[in-house]
C-alpha cells in the first residue's frame, strides 16, 4: 500500500485540467483546510473531492469491491475513510465552504461540465480585508 498515490491521481488530474480549461482557478491540497482537498476555489467558495471508488466506497459502483483475504481490515479501513470523510464534508461546510465530490468513475467530459456549471452557479464568495 506504499505506493498508492493520495495526491495527482489521474483522475484528479483530469478534474483539475478540465476546470483549468473552463477558467476556473484553484489551489491544491491546502492544508489548513479539514481533510486537505484536492483542489479549493477561493473565489467560489468551494472545496473539491477526488474520491477513488474502492477507497470512499462510492455506492452502486463495479470499482467498489471488497478483497477475499483478510476482510475483516478493509471493511474497518473503508468504514474509517467513509466516517472520515463525512466529518471533514461537515466541517467545511460548517466554515462556510461548498463540497462537491468528483468520484472515479464520474471523471468523463459530461459529468465535469455539469461540476462546472454547478460550480459557476454558486455565488462568489465575499472576500473579508
Amino acid at each position: 500500500m506504499s505506493h498508492i498515490r493520495g495526491r495527482d491521481t489521474a483522475p484528479e488530474r483530469k478534474v483539475r485540467s478540465h476546470l483549468h480549461r473552463a477558467g476556473l482557478r484553484f489551489r491544491l491540497h491546502v492544508a489548513s483546510l479539514p481533510g486537505r482537498p484536492d483542489l479549493v476555489l477561493p473565489k467560489w467558495g468551494v472545496v473539491v473531492f477526488v474520491h477513488g471508488c474502492f477507497w470512499h466506497r462510492h455506492p452502486n459502483c463495479d470499482k467498489t469491491y471488497t478483497p477475499k483475504s483478510n476482510r475483516h481490515f478493509w471493511e474497518s479501513k473503508f468504514s474509517a475513510n467513509v466516517v472520515r470523510d463525512r466529518v471533514q464534508a461537515r466541517a467545511l461546510v460548517s466554515a462556510g465552504w461548498r463540497v462537491f465530490t468528483v468520484w472515479e468513475c464520474e471523471t468523463t467530459s459530461p459529468r465535469l461540465n455539469t461540476l462546472v456549471r454547478r460550480i459557476r452557479h454558486c455565488q462568489p464568495a465575499r472576500r473579508s480585508r
